[in-house]
């Protein structure tokens, strides 16, 4: 990479970081920050002569380039609503859970999981070049099921239609991909120019120890729907988010040892929310509390990747036979949905419902192109709803792949195996592929 390429990528951060902080700090894509809302962090602000200050000049610049940067591309108007408890002072960037259905359940990708950021590390929630917003190292998730606080989407129009459409609460969309919010997000149209953005996921659930301590009054990042870049050259399999920073009681999503990791010093902050029914630890994943800051679904989720919510791998009990017209849809769909002559459907299938935190890239392989944005899955996801099982719908359907699909199967399998994970085929003897033709 040559020095100059070097400068352009810093300043591709600098400018993205700066973007996000104008529309934090001082209310740019024509809102403000409510009364109450981050006065500690503005007082560090409103210093005398601060009209004439640097900062301030900045910061009133940056607006502009904003204004001219998306004005031909998609509309932002960051969310000041006191989204959750409208006679508080928390807006959506409070990350404030009140009851389970505030998440609404979606299935697509890439997205980033910020759930665990915050300590000096691997995943680090930066808050020291901008007091109102930090740069978290977050976790890209190739694809999957995840999902959204209702109370925590940034951008103003989203939520007001995503509340229309599902209830104040989020009650009236608790299937996945309902919510108008899910499809926003899977084609990419939240957040001008972020190249995904961060929601929950119980991907890496079981690798992170997923937990929850409470935490007092202090200064966390929000991150839920925060815009997320990739940084050019890096491989780690992370991303940069940019969550606004609020100061308030929180939960973090780890169970502390001590109440002091609670505080990371003056540099780091914790990726946190709020649920106002906690009073105290509510750690694990043993059973249903609706104290906890993570979902917590009724039933079992097909596909999901924590093997404590998600449905089972078939075989499973179910009355739908390939004859049915819902089966002859869903092996339409397998079909139909293809990329350089792969059905991407059952690849994913053959690697989804199996991965694990360190083959991201294979579930990225095998499913990249399978977004609900641009491939029909509505009977695919009905099946496995209804038999409840995960990764199945083409087992139960007796859906064949072709050929070539066969082939990427094999391959992905034996890619499996190599990183210590065992593929369906090993599991119940289906999606196993053929190996490849020689030529």
């Amino acid at each position: 990479m040559t020095n100059e390429t070097k400068l352009q990528n810093a300043w591709r951060r600098v400018v993205r970081t700066g973007l996000i902080a104008a529309a934090i700090l001082a209310g740019s894509w024509g809102a403000a920050i409510g009364d109450g809302a981050l006065d500690g962090a503005r007082s560090q602000w409103r210093k005398a002569g601060h009209d004439e200050s640097p900062e301030r000049t900045a910061r009133v610049f940056t607006r502009k380039v904003l204004r001219e940067a998306i004005r031909s591309g998609p509309s932002f108007e960051f969310n000041t609503l006191m989204t959750a408890l409208p006679d508080s002072d928390s807006p959506a960037y409070a990350d404030i859970i009140v009851e389970p259905a505030n998440f609404l359940p979606c299935q697509g990708g890439p997205f980033a999981l910020c759930y665990y950021s915050g300590p000096e590390g691997p995943l680090p929630c930066d808050t020291s070049k901008h007091d109102a917003v930090s740069e978290c190292e977050c976790i890209e998730i190739a694809y999957g099921t995840y999902y959204v606080d209702i109370n925590a989407i940034l951008d103003v129009d989203t939520y007001l239609q995503t509340v229309e459409y599902c209830g104040q609460s989020g009650e009236k969309c608790q299937t996945k991909n309902s919510a108008p919010v899910c499809t926003i997000i899977n084609a990419n149209k939240l957040f001008p120019g972020a190249d995904l953005i961060s929601v929950f996921s119980f991907a890496c659930a079981e690798e992170q120890n997923i937990g929850q301590t409470s935490c007092p009054k202090s200064v966390y990042a929000g991150c839920m729907t925060a815009p997320c870049y990739r940084q050019d050259g890096d491989e780690s399999g992370t991303v940069q988010c940019l969550c606004p920073n609020f100061d308030g009681p929180y939960q973090v999503g780890q169970d502390l040892a001590d109440p002091k990791q609670c505080f990371l010093g003056k540099r780091n902050v914790w990726s946190a929310s709020y649920n106002t029914n906690a009073n105290g630890s509510a750690g694990g994943m043993g059973e249903v509390d609706r104290t906890v800051t993570f979902p917590t679904p009724d039933g079992c989720v097909p596909d999901d990747p924590n093997p404590d919510v998600a449905c089972p791998l078939w075989p499973v009990e179910t009355t739908l036979t390939p004859e049915s017209e819902l089966c002859q849809l869903a092996c339409q769909e397998y079909a139909q949905c293809t990329s350089n002559q792969i059905e991407l459907g059952f690849t994913c299938d053959a690697t989804l419902c199996t991965s694990g935190c360190n083959d991201q890239g294979l579930v990225g392989q095998a499913c990249s192109g399978l977004n609900p944005a641009a491939c029909q899955l509505t009977a695919i996801a009905r099946v496995e709803e209804m038999a409840e099982c995960s990764c199945c719908a083409s087992q139960i359907c007796g859906c064949q792949p072709d050929a070539a699909t066969d082939e990427a199967i094999f391959v992905l399998n034996e890619q499996q195996r190599e990183v210590g994970i065992t593929p369906q085929c090993d599991i119940n003897g289906t999606l196993c592929g053929a190996p490849p033709q020689q030529p």
